[in-house]
């Protein structure tokens, strides 16, 4: 029987299936290291470089080893392609004997019971929703999935998609009148039997939440546990081993009390006078004017007199609401279920007014029509850790961008990791010839007024040498406003501006376009993925340190300096490190890739930690001339080679 690196090597069972298929050296060593460690029930904490092929090495392994195993993406794109591109293929090149599945959260699952409801309460007036739910109804009736990812043409942002799917709050579980047809009850059964099971970070640690509460378990045990996309997980854990009270659950709650009301207890007068209270002390919270900042401190919020009498209308309105729910929870399923839901927010409530406890912080969320109260641990570390040891499984955490410098002591620490084997693969890419980094001279301080318009100035010739083909990467929206509104106009390539419509819209246009420039912030600089000339340059205003008036990052600074620790050294810096090598790893993703990275930032080269970050790239050539940049790209599109010492 053939080992991991032998099932990806020369001969192997792969060879036949892919077209130009070769063995890569660091593919087939993390190969045999992943298989170690299932072996071992051990803990691996790994980097691999972009065009390693990490998917298929730890898939292999995973595969061969006859074990249930979990696979756990950070984004819903790599879920997909696990699911439906790469399992299949490796599990047919091993013999075709492996059981899949996917697993979404409840979410993603149409729920056909709520479908009923709205269809039948729809008002004949809203003829967009009508032809929306007409579409749907249609559906329903031959999916096997009930996946509303399988329906074309309504988007899964669309809110009405929250009308017709459950969450774990309205679900009502074994009294559904309809829980034979349950698409997340399929899905869950179909995850028990399968062999390889496929789920994102979110579900994971919504998993774990629910088992913490005592409501069982979500998903099945398993063997062995793979996180691609691990760079992510302590901030995705950070949301689920918190709690949180916000104006949607609120909202959502009232308007399917009201319904169930109508069918339930319409001869109950004191629940309409009970809804509109609680409305009301709903709406005192919601922002009324522009929002400055969106993330506020607790006590900056509630010390405002006006909150602080809204947040006590809240409290007491939902004290009572609970209260009359309680006695008709006993007239219909769906009260019983919304008297389930009101006591939940009320234990959270009742935390989220508590003080704030060593290792916990407080803060809020401000929407335009909304608010989310927020409290969270400082530090996963030790929850993490403790499910970890609980379970006796392997564990592989991997991703792109997890060391600093490389080394894995700022992840590890996050999460609690101990006796851990760690490796870093790099990229087989020729960084040498096909890239080249430039750093432009003369760049101002990045807080001086004069930043976004220095920004254009070195940018623009830069654009002019690539002809479009740019992602122009930033750090906040402000900046990126004020360099859209000067570029307009000046280059004669599309510009595609964050914002201005649908994130998978503005990707489809820059892949089909072919000479754009397209500005984004954070949600461009992670899970995109563009090959081929279409993206020849990327551009990143300024190193990307975390905006330092967040409330949880500044009670996490505030946590380690009172250890005696450098909160700039220990956190601030690794994470602005992790987050660069993110948005630099969107330039290179084929052997046949070429491009230019441009930092503007000049504290890489006047501050002592820009080493830190310029020694965590991959290989580059290092120039700070605008000639070389120019002669790249001459030579790229004349589809030669060239290598710079700069």
């Amino acid at each position: 029987m053939l080992n991991a690196a032998e099932l990806l090597g020369e001969a192997g069972p792969l060879e036949p299936l892919i077209p130009g298929f070769r063995p890569r050296p660091p593919q087939q060593e993390m190969a045999a290291a992943v298989e170690a460690t299932l072996a071992e029930a051990g803990v691996l904490v790994c980097e691999a470089g972009t065009g390693i092929g990490k998917t298929f090495a730890y898939l292999a392994p995973a595969i061969a080893s006859g074990k249930k195993v979990l696979v756990s993406t950070g984004t819903k794109n790599l879920q997909e392609q696990l699911y439906s591109r790469d399992l299949p293929l490796m599990r047919d090149a091993l013999g075709g004997g492996c059981r899949i599945a996917l697993l979404k959260g409840r979410a993603n699952y149409l729920c056909s019971f709520r479908l009923g409801m709205v269809t039948q309460e729809l008002e004949l007036g809203d003829a967009d929703e009508g032809d929306k739910l007409s579409r749907i109804d249609d559906w329903a009736t031959h999916t096997r999935s009930g996946d509303i990812a399988e329906l074309s043409g309504i988007s899964e942002e669309d809110p009405i998609w929250r009308q017709v799917t459950s969450t774990v709050e309205n679900c009502l579980g074994g009294d559904c009148p309809l829980i034979e047809q349950c698409h997340v009850l399929q899905a869950r059964k179909q995850a028990i039997e399968a062999d390889v099971v496929v789920i994102n970070h979110h579900l994971f640690f919504a998993d774990l939440a629910l088992r913490e509460e005592g409501f069982g378990e979500l998903l099945p045990s398993v063997e062995a546990v793979i996180f691609d996309e691990a760079h992510v997980l302590p901030d995705i854990a950070t949301q689920f081993f918190g709690f949180s009270l916000g104006s949607g659950q609120l909202t959502e709650l009232l308007h399917d009390l009201t319904e169930a009301y109508g069918r339930e207890a319409g001869d109950m007068p004191d629940l309409p006078v009970a809804v509109g209270r609680m409305s009301r002390a709903v709406a005192g919270l919601r922002p009324t004017g522009r929002i400055s900042r969106n993330r506020l401190e607790w006590d900056e919020y509630a010390g405002q007199p006006a909150v602080a009498a809204s947040l006590q209308a809240l409290g007491e309105a939902l004290e009572d609401f609970v209260e009359l729910l309680k006695i008709l929870a006993e007239r219909g399923r769906e009260l019983a279920q919304c008297y389930r839901r009101a006591a939940s927010l009320l234990d959270n409530w009742h935390l989220l007014r508590e003080e704030e406890s060593a290792g916990r912080v407080r803060w809020v969320e401000l929407r335009p029509r909304g608010f989310t109260l927020h409290q969270a641990p400082l530090d996963v570390a030790e929850s993490f850790s403790a499910h970890i040891a609980a379970r006796h499984c392997a564990w592989v955490f991997t991703s792109a961008t997890l060391a600093v410098g490389g080394h894995f002591g700022h992840f590890a620490s996050r999460l609690g990791l101990q006796d851990y084997s760690e490796a870093c693969w790099e990229s087989p890419f020729d960084f040498a010839n096909q890239t080249l980094c430039y750093l432009p001279e003369g760049m101002p301080a990045p807080a001086s007024p004069e930043y976004p318009q220095a920004l254009v100035d070195v940018a623009v010739p830069v654009l002019q040498a690539s002809r479009g083909r740019a992602f122009f990467l930033f750090t906040s929206y402000r900046v990126l406003d004020a360099v859209a509104e000067r570029l307009r106009g000046v280059l004669p390539y599309p510009l595609l501006v964050q914002g201005s419509a649908p994130r998978t819209e503005l990707l489809e246009s820059f892949r089909a376009d072919g000479n754009c420039i397209l500005l984004g912030t954070a949600s461009f600089w992670q899970g995109v993925d563009v090959r081929g000339e279409a993206l020849s340059c990327v551009i990143i205003d300024k190193l990307p340190f975390a905006v330092p008036d967040d409330p949880l990052l500044r009670a996490r600074l505030a946590c380690i300096q009172q250890q005696g620790r450098s909160p700039f050294m220990e956190y601030q810096l690794p994470q602005a490190v992790i987050a660069l090598k993110q948005g630099a790893g969107r330039l290179i993703r084929d052997w046949e890739d070429h491009g230019v990275l441009m930092l503007c930032d000049p504290r890489l080269r006047s501050k002592s930690y820009g080493r830190a970050f310029l020694d965590s790239l991959p290989p580059m050539p290092r120039s700070r001339r605008l000639d070389d940049v120019i002669d790249f790209f001459g030579m790229m599109d004349g589809d030669k080679q060239v290598g710079y010492t700069g």
